[in-house]
């Protein structure tokens, strides 16, 4: 996220909103203090594509599986 200036965002409004339309986001700040956030107003998230994918890792979770227990896994990664 880019940090913007008061001033500045004035006076380039337009570029920062050609910004946002293209999915950045922007902190505007004052005398060096965020005040703002400038950001799409669809934050984007496709919720249906979002519960599909979460389905999708539940059913592959039931299919495969490690063959190993969680206490190996933790035992494992203490070694490092």
């Amino acid at each position: 996220m880019d940090t913007v200036g008061a001033f500045e965002a004035k006076t380039h409004l337009s570029d920062l909103l050609d910004g946002v339309e293209r999915g950045e986001r922007f902190t505007i700040t004052r005398h060096g203090k965020p005040v703002a956030k400038l950001m799409p107003a669809d934050d984007g998230r496709d919720t249906a594509r979002i519960k599909a994918a979460i389905e999708g890792l539940i059913e592959f979770s039931s299919r495969h599986t490690l063959d190993v227990g969680w206490k190996e896994l933790r035992d494992a990664g203490r070694k490092w």
